[in-house]
């Protein structure tokens, strides 16, 4: 049990790393360094979405079209439900001044950390199937596999706190208020990660379905999102660099733990 307290903190300790750089940094992020958080942040992604889910979800269904129907289910399943949540839940990104969502009164600060919280669920759900996996004894997943998932999460997380905290700095939040928004953003994905957990129990007959499930959830939000900022405007080389090193970062935990 003291292994997956661990594992499901460590996310949240980037998140909150990053959010505390607004200590540190008086002005608001350069354009060339939040394309680079952000390709950094999806290359990390993309690479956990088929090592760390996609291939074990395969592992475990067996082949032929009765073992691919449940990743495929899932997949498509995470994917309707970003596209749901991403639909009518109100939030708003750092680089658009146009809400998204339903409409709604909430403060733009409040938008911004629930576009993070839309992130940190697919990356909590991974994390909690994961490390459900271990707890089963699933012999495609080992402890140091899913503690290579979390701290993968947990170093994205750092300029996902970074580029809430300090631009709401800059919009007149106080620094340690600011902080305290960019940190509390990232509590979504333990408590994903845990409500995955107490879903699956040590039951791993469904396993394939909800590993998938949380790939599709989190590609969607690399696709829709990440990708597409990290690509806008000028400097979109930046944004690529950034990706190949969060996607070579991910390779490097996986081989080593």
């Amino acid at each position: 049990m003291d292994s997956i307290i661990i594992g499901f903190s460590i996310p949240l300790i980037g998140t909150t790393i990053g959010a505390a750089t607004v200590f540190l940094i008086r002005d608001k992020i350069g354009d060339k360094t939040q394309k680079m958080m952000l390709g950094f942040a999806s290359g990390i992604m993309m690479a956990a979405c088929f090592w760390s889910l996609l291939q074990p979800a395969m592992e475990q269904s067996g082949s032929g079209l009765g073992g691919l129907l449940p990743i495929l289910s899932g997949f498509i399943l995470g994917m309707g439900f970003l596209f749901i949540l991403d639909s009518f839940v109100p939030h708003q990104h750092i680089d658009n001044n146009n809400p998204e969502g339903i409409h709604s009164s909430l403060p733009r600060s409040i938008k911004l950390m629930m576009a993070v919280a839309l992130h940190n669920i697919p990356e909590g759900m991974a994390i909690g199937a994961v490390f459900a996996g271990v707890a089963g004894g699933d012999e495609s997943m080992s402890y140091a596999a899913a503690l290579a998932l979390s701290i993968g999460m947990a170093i994205q997380n750092i300029p996902e706190g970074a580029i809430i905290s300090i631009p709401l700095r800059t919009e007149g939040k106080s620094r340690k208020r600011a902080f305290l928004m960019g940190a509390l953003s990232g509590l979504v994905e333990p408590l994903a990660a845990i409500a995955t957990l107490l879903f699956l129990g040590s039951s791993t007959t469904t396993m394939p379905l909800l590993l998938s499930f949380a790939a599709g959830a989190m590609l969607y939000v690399i696709i829709e999102e990440l990708i597409p900022s990290s690509q806008s405007g000028k400097h979109s080389n930046v944004g690529t660099i950034g990706f190949a090193i969060g996607f070579a970062t991910m390779m490097i935990l996986d081989c080593v733990l």
